[in-house]
């Protein structure tokens, strides 16, 4: 053990979620790290559960895990190291649609299983399946959110139900093409194919929200830990205690839509955004700052083949423009909550189809 603590403590490392593509650390030292660990300890990788990575640094521990000492590493080179997971069976976000007034809260609880952890045997972290959602817009129907992992840090001890990460996001917007799509959609459709320009019909093309640590726009990193968010009251019907296995806490600032550079897809997207809000509760706000309470299954073995194909499948339920159920997007596991107030109102936006069927005419009579 002792051997193996010495060797740890010599190993930098992180971990990335697997919805990111930016490259990080190169991939062989991640392969040699594993290969140094592997050599200590030969025994039947059937268990899998070892732990033991959280302990090669003092500094990982709480109170206050500091991870400044761990790289970002690409979070799709690594799938095939992954061997245990933990499902967000319980994805609560929680937001203000006013910032300064604490009684507009709102609380929903995303589809279960559309997001996991997923680390190796001791601990390490490689990827996260990111949290997607859907929204319904009366003039585009489908509105389809990620909320996208571009990097992270940390560790997972399963014998203590413990860990911690730093991380970094960025939110995506989309349409769905479907039933649902109205005349004014098919005529913005044709105006940007017309000019050649980006429209936001796949993840490829959608509209980027920036994110920062809240209170400070200069850093994209902010921390998930362990316990329950405690700068707000949780409602009972946002609380799983007695199913979920751990839970942990995030909170993150909106900052920016990411500018295009051309003045018709920059101002689309401002408006895009501004449609989106409305019909979510400011959801992604700039200057709004928005709390996740996640609330794990216990860890089990994982399925690498069915990992890589999870995030798809759960991206073309969206797609189908079909996937909408009793006033709530559908998946493949399951039916996001409708947002609702700490008393249990829910949260209905009103002259949605108005003003956009108004600012959207506007949009059109200007470049068409």
């Amino acid at each position: 053990m002792i051997q193996k603590n010495i060797y740890y403590s010599l190993l930098i490392t992180a971990f990335l979620f697997s919805c990111s593509t930016d490259k990080g650390d190169d991939k062989q030292t991640v392969d040699e790290d594993i290969q140094a660990i592997s050599a200590l300890n030969v025994q039947d990788t059937s268990s899998l559960w070892v732990g033991g990575f959280e302990a090669s640094n003092t500094l990982f521990a709480y109170p206050d895990p500091n991870l400044n000492s761990l790289h970002m590493l690409d979070n799709m080179a690594n799938i095939d190291k992954l061997k245990r997971q933990q499902k967000a069976l319980w994805p609560e976000f929680s937001w203000k649609t006013d910032e300064n007034d604490e009684s507009t809260r709102l609380y929903t609880r995303f589809a279960p299983d559309i997001s996991r952890i997923g680390y190796d045997e001791y601990g390490r972290v490689f990827s996260y399946i990111c949290p997607q959602n859907g929204f319904y817009s009366p003039t585009f129907g489908v509105v389809n959110l990620e909320i996208t992992v571009t990097g992270t840090r940390g560790w997972v001890n399963e014998s203590t139900r413990e860990f911690a990460a730093d991380l970094s996001v960025v939110g995506k917007l989309w349409f769905s093409e479907g039933l649902e799509n109205k005349e004014e959609f098919k005529l913005l459709k044709e105006l940007f194919e017309r000019e050649k320009l980006p429209f936001p019909l796949s993840k490829k093309q959608a509209l980027v929200i920036k994110t920062n640590s809240p209170g400070n726009p200069n850093e994209p990193i902010f921390s998930l830990r362990k316990g329950t968010s405690q700068g707000f009251k949780i409602p009972e019907f946002a609380k799983h205690e007695k199913e979920a296995w751990n839970v942990g806490h995030l909170n993150v600032e909106i900052g920016e839509p990411l500018a295009v550079g051309h003045e018709m897809v920059d101002e689309f997207n401002q408006l895009y955004l501004k449609f989106f809000n409305l019909t979510s509760g400011n959801f992604l706000q700039k200057g709004h700052v928005l709390s996740w309470n996640i609330w794990f299954a216990e860890p089990e073995n994982v399925n690498q083949k069915e990992w890589s194909e999870h995030a798809i499948r759960w991206r073309e339920s969206i797609h189908t423009g079909h996937a909408y159920k009793d006033g709530r997007i559908a998946s493949p596991t399951g039916v996001q909550t409708i947002p609702r107030y700490f008393d249990g109102r829910e949260f209905i936006p009103e002259g949605l189809k108005e003003l956009e069927k108004k600012e959207l005419k506007a949009f059109l009579k200007k470049y068409l």
